[in-house]
């Protein structure tokens, strides 16, 4: 029994009041130096309000929080930061225009004699410090240069510069290829090796018992079950997250295509070269591969957002020349972003103002808003999509990942398109709404409508998709049908 570790950290009875709104209630996490602890839920479960509770951004309503055997009563980030608990946050929170050495020390830096930061002892320490986790980057190079897998990196490095304990890690994978996530796993066992304890929360399903020692339940703010990562069955889990047994995450009812909405030809543009496909009414298509391999590039040409340098494509038969997002749109296509808080809504703005946005022309004669048709719009398109909101003038910032993305779709089926490009259609979103997208996928698709989809998760490309382009550095390596589709395909290809 002597070689059992006992908890570095237990928090108990965690309780977090908003107005109107109990966050957290009566909640309990305890973690175990070298072992990963996985935070699973859906969006709005409370997860990210208990690591901000932990990592000081907020400060708790009642329950305790014990740190290495004793009470803890930090009431800030820098007050928790030195006891050695750290997050990584899912937006990324690093100076674009300062170095990598001077993002890692921020707030920290090393002093000399005089009290002058010391910049070629912070340049020597962060060569050490990426050194000691294999990553090759020099400490001067700007921040603004690096790739988001590269800023991730450093955001680890970061942590690390503070001599962590505890390390909080918030969907540090949603923007990283296979190779850069393995990159990222391998530094985390480093980590464990190092006995520091890591919270890890994330929506995909296939990283838990990857990476996981235990997982942690929480549904409305509430706990539910903590389970062995290893050994838990992943259907109970899904099942004690949302509160209901999800039998089929992947819902469709494949249909025989209909005519032909979309035809490249010898499409070539930024990162892509020789692109020739196809969708038709009644089938979504996937164009897949590893991140970088040309295909959200492939999208914004198409919808007129970058320019096409040869070759063409022809939209329900007719030649797009000079193609523009106005052009588009009216011809029927539509564009869901990657980034849709950044690209595809505005957060500040109501539900239905962010319908109607891209309908102006169409049900707005003269661009004079009717705030009459607007109200009945948004709610027209709340029924039809079961956007969980009790009032359709709420900001849609208030809303989850999933009902987000709901209104993105909503704007774009309110302008009457027929062609639907999703580029990451589920990303940062809880495996119930993603059920619930991938339904309303399939309910578009039967109604005749095409969707031509890009996405970085396998299971999502092989569950959902009629076809599916296979990309590697620009150029289609390969069409597979519904049938052929497994993950040993597609990577040998993409690869």
């Amino acid at each position: 029994m002597s070689g059992i570790k006992k908890p570095i950290l237990q928090m108990a009875g965690i309780t977090k009041r908003f107005p109107g709104t109990l966050a957290l209630d009566q909640v309990q996490l305890t973690c175990y130096p070298g072992k990963v602890h996985v935070l699973l839920g859906e969006n709005g479960a409370g997860k990210s309000t208990l690591v901000k509770i932990l990592s000081g951004v907020y400060t708790r309503d009642e329950g305790t929080i014990e740190f290495e055997g004793r009470q803890v009563n930090y009431t800030n980030v820098r007050e928790a930061m030195a006891y050695g608990i750290s997050i990584i946050h899912q937006e990324l929170n690093l100076l674009p225009e300062r170095t990598i050495a001077q993002n890692i020390y921020i707030g920290h830096e090393p002093r000399n004699q005089a009290g002058l930061i010391d910049y070629g002892k912070m340049v020597k320490d962060s060569r050490a410090l990426l050194k000691n986790l294999g990553l090759d980057l020099n400490p001067d190079d700007y921040i603004k240069n690096l790739s988001i897998a590269q800023q991730q990196m450093v955001e680890v490095v970061k942590a690390l510069s503070n001599r962590i304990k505890v390390l909080i890690m918030d969907e540090p994978t949603s923007s990283l290829t296979q190779k850069e996530i393995a990159k990222l796993f391998e530094i985390m066992e480093q980590l464990k090796k190092q006995n520091v304890a890591i919270i890890y929360i994330s929506h995909r399903m296939d990283e838990i018992k990857r990476v996981g020692d235990q997982v942690t339940i929480m549904r409305d703010g509430k706990y539910i079950a903590t389970l062995d990562a290893k050994t838990m069955d992943l259907d109970d889990a899904i099942t004690m997250m949302v509160g209901r047994k999800i039998d089929n995450l992947y819902a469709r009812s494949y249909n025989k295509p209909g005519k032909e909405i979309l035809r490249t030809r010898d499409l070539k543009g930024l990162r892509f070269r020789n692109v020739n496909i196809t969708v038709h009414e009644g089938e979504i298509v996937s164009l897949s591969g590893l991140v970088g391999a040309g295909r959200t590039e492939i999208a914004k040409a198409l919808f007129g957002y970058d320019p096409i340098e040869e070759g063409g494509f022809q939209l329900f038969g007719e030649e797009i020349k000079k193609p523009s997002p106005k052009k588009c749109i009216s011809r029927g296509m539509a564009f869901l972003p990657e980034d849709r808080k950044a690209e595809g809504l505005h957060l500040l703005m109501p539900i239905k103002e962010n319908i109607v946005a891209a309908c102006l022309k169409k049900d707005f004669p003269n661009f004079i808003l009717n705030g009459k048709t607007e109200q009945t719009l948004g709610e027209l398109y709340q029924d039809k999509l079961r956007i969980a909101t009790s009032d359709v003038d709420k900001l849609v910032g208030e809303l989850s990942g999933g009902n987000q993305q709901k209104v993105v779709i909503a704007k774009w089926l309110a302008t009457s398109c027929k062609l639907i490009i999703f580029d990451e259609p589920t990303r940062g979103i809880d495996v119930g709404a993603k059920a619930e997208i991938y339904a309303l996928m399939d309910e578009l698709v039967s109604q005749g409508y095409g969707i031509l989809m890009i996405s970085s998760e396998l299971g999502e490309v092989i569950g959902v998709s009629d076809r599916v382009y296979v990309m590697r550095e620009g150029e289609i390596q390969a069409e597979l049908s519904h049938e052929s589709l497994t993950q040993e395909n597609i990577m040998r290809y993409a690869i």
